[in-house]
């Protein structure tokens, strides 16, 4: 019989259904619901501030120029960045306290963004808030992550990543249907509801045995920026990797889509949010299958598969018809979901308690980077091309040979972080 891990004994480690692990899910609601306006109600923020005519050239029907568009988001996405010594924080006053406060602080940035006078006002005011919701869906995962044990683990990664879904989910069908009605402006407001919330959500989250064993150490110290020690930068260095190339498709896939749903192939807002509420019940299948495959199967193999299926859905979804933008888009969705409980459970058991955090932080940036890459690269193309399908062909199949790179780690499949790295806090 294996002996247990020094320390394992001793760690009170909840069900993935426990109140504590469903408040952190919440917190993933809400940073869901206040970073997704920006791209839920892009298209309405391109016409209010742009010159949408209605002509042949997507800067005609969208409003705005893709370029502009995309440095606009480019802006937002580099504005996360901050996320990363956000989220370290946690490793140092703990991962309660750290998000309950990057939570509130981005969801009021989020309303204020409510009043920007023009799209640049705009682009600056949202960015404010987008760095402190980053980061509270990092924390939340580590939360999660460190709550549960090995069997337990991939359905509470999945129940975190199926809560920012959510949230994002409930933005763009609240957009789609009272557009008219709303506006940009009135979706950003609603983030107030999320926030009257926090008090509840507070009472209910409590902090990971894990993280209390570790900060009781003598030399617990403040790992930020840099926090990462030599043992663990390899590791860290092909995380960072896999998230910049997967990032560099799932940026543009989802931030141009309801613009090019709206704008573009001039889906109505009824089948709009026809399809996020089909997208969401694919999106729960695609949680469910991917906490099973990754549970049975493995995290490597299930997040490589899934990496390479949501670059071809991506293609698929700005190929000029509007079935296949729907087919396209919910499959995404569907494939996104497997993909997120193997590769969040993988990115978390393969490091300490100590710098998850932080290389949750890193993660979060390197993924901020390949969705600006993602951006610039495919707003340039549709502005050159003029044809969304061109851009989304030569940006998203490129990064999939990344996929590879998973099996530079070992299998954590039933495994718990303190086997990985035994001695280590």
């Amino acid at each position: 019989m294996t002996p247990e891990p020094a320390g394992l004994a001793q760690l009170r480690l909840l069900r993935w259904l426990s109140p504590a692990v469903l408040s952190a899910a919440l917190l993933a609601v809400a940073a869901g619901f206040g970073q997704f306006g920006a791209v839920a109600a892009l298209g309405d923020v391109a016409k209010t501030f742009g010159h949408a005519t209605g002509g042949t050239t997507v800067s005609e029907q969208a409003g705005l120029s893709g370029t502009q568009l995309g440095l606009g988001l480019t802006v937002l996405r580099l504005a996360s960045l901050a996320a990363l010594p956000l989220a370290g924080l946690a490793d140092r006053f703990g991962r309660r306290p750290t998000v309950l406060v990057n939570c509130a602080i981005g969801l009021a940035l989020t309303v204020s963004a409510a009043a920007s006078p023009g799209y640049w006002w705009f682009v600056a005011i949202f960015a404010l808030g987008r760095p402190f919701l980053s980061a509270t869906a990092a924390i939340a995962q580590v939360v999660a992550a460190e709550l549960t044990a090995t069997s337990d683990r991939a359905k509470a990664v999945a129940l975190i990543a199926g809560g920012y879904s959510l949230g994002a989910g409930i933005t763009a069908i609240v957009h789609s249907l009272a557009a008219s009605t709303l506006g940009f402006r009135g979706t950003f407001a609603l983030a107030l509801v999320p926030m009257a919330f926090l008090p509840f959500v507070s009472h209910r989250l409590v902090e990971p045995d894990r993280f209390a064993i570790v900060a009781a150490e003598p030399e617990h110290g403040l790992p930020v920026l840099g926090a990462v020690a030599p043992p663990f930068r390899r590791r860290l260095a092909i995380v960072a990797a896999l998230a910049f190339a997967v990032s560099i498709i799932t940026g543009p896939a989802n931030s141009f889509l309801f613009l090019y749903a709206q704008n573009v192939v001039r889906l109505s807002g009824v089948a709009t949010a026809a399809m996020v509420v089909m997208a969401g019940v694919l999106g729960l299948v695609g949680l469910l299958i991917g906490q099973w495959l990754a549970d049975h199967w493995g995290r490597r193999p299930t997040a490589a598969v899934a990496m390479v299926a949501i670059a071809l859905c991506g293609v698929a979804a700005y190929s000029a018809a509007r079935l296949a933008l729907v087919t396209g888009y919910v499959l995404g969705i569907l494939c996104g979901a497997v993909f997120a409980p193997a590769a969040g459970s993988l990115a978390n058991e393969l490091f300490p308690t100590s710098v998850r955090a932080s290389v949750a932080g890193w993660q979060t940036t390197a993924g901020i980077l390949g969705a600006v890459t993602g951006l610039l690269v495919f707003g340039a193309l549709v502005d050159v091309s003029n044809h969304f399908s061109l851009a989304a062909l030569m940006t998203f199949l490129p990064p999939t040979g990344a996929a590879l790179l998973f099996w530079l780690f070992p299998e954590t499949k039933g495994r718990e972080p303190e086997e990985l790295w035994p001695g280590v806090p």
